[in-house]
């Protein structure tokens, strides 16, 4: 599979078309954000962390019945996925320490 021309970059990731017209290769960023966006910096290894929860949670999903966007993991940062329409929902968790 390769890689071709960007198409989109947010927060957290980078997509990529490849020579499938249905594949994408998504790319996990060390960049973070915090206070909507006005504090800006890197976390070294984020994008790896990030890419690896979100294969285990499609393939946790997959197991249960539910199809996914999720094909394969290329690299500790890389994930080849199928095209799909984007439901344009955010939702963020955040963890407090007590």
């Amino acid at each position: 599979m390769q890689k071709l021309e960007q198409i989109y970059e947010g927060k957290a990731k980078k997509v990529y078309k490849t020579d499938d017209p249905e594949r994408y290769i998504v790319d996990y960023k060390d960049d973070a954000t915090a206070f909507n966006g006005l504090k800006k910096g890197t976390i070294a290894g984020k994008g790896i962390i990030n890419n690896q929860m979100s294969n285990r949670l499609m393939q946790m999903i997959e197991r249960k019945g539910v199809p996914t966007h999720f094909v394969k993991e290329l690299c500790e940062r890389e994930t080849l996925d199928k095209k799909v329409s984007i439901v344009p929902l955010e939702v963020i968790v955040r963890n407090i320490a007590a």
